[in-house]
């Protein structure tokens, strides 16, 4: 059962990643982990079934509330021309693929998912999903929770 106290993030898409870190980095006193850039992050979505974005992101390195700045190529789910600003939250969950289906039985939408979930392997590490009101929430596998806070600490750690 998803706990909300799980939430670790608030995804917000921006238009050009590096004003966005300058803008908010100084404006809000953050310090940035290294940014990714993925010239094929693979998204599944219903309408357009299994792609690959060029998406470039980067998290504020304090917690454990983390920003999430995404830039995503035009027409992508990540597209800020589509509004930039606030996207969704993100929450770990021990059982994306079995809390996805949770939700979408509750009558929430699936929106997008890192696998196909026909190939029958699940949803893969996220998933996005929203109920009727309209708030994305990006469930996010805690296996891969050592790994972010491996990268967020490195942006911390006096070097």
């Amino acid at each position: 059962m998803i706990n909300y106290q799980d939430q670790f993030h608030i995804g917000i898409r921006v238009p050009d990643l590096d004003v966005a870190m300058d803008e908010l980095g100084s404006g809000l006193n953050v310090t940035w982990a290294e940014a990714r850039d993925n010239p094929a992050q693979a998204l599944w979505t219903p309408e357009a079934g299994l792609q690959e974005y060029h998406l470039k992101f980067v998290y504020s390195a304090e917690g454990p509330q983390h920003l999430e700045l995404l830039q995503g190529p035009a027409g992508s789910f990540w597209d800020a021309a589509d509004g930039s600003g606030a996207h969704h939250i993100g929450l770990w969950t021990d059982d994306v693929t079995g809390e996805t289906t949770r939700l979408v039985d509750a009558g929430w939408t699936l929106v997008g998912a890192q696998h196909d979930p026909a190939d029958g392997n699940g949803f893969g590490v996220f998933s996005y999903v929203q109920p009727p009101s309209g708030l994305i929430v990006e469930l996010v596998d805690r296996r891969v929770e050592a790994s972010f806070l491996e990268w967020w600490g490195a942006a911390l750690t006096p070097s």
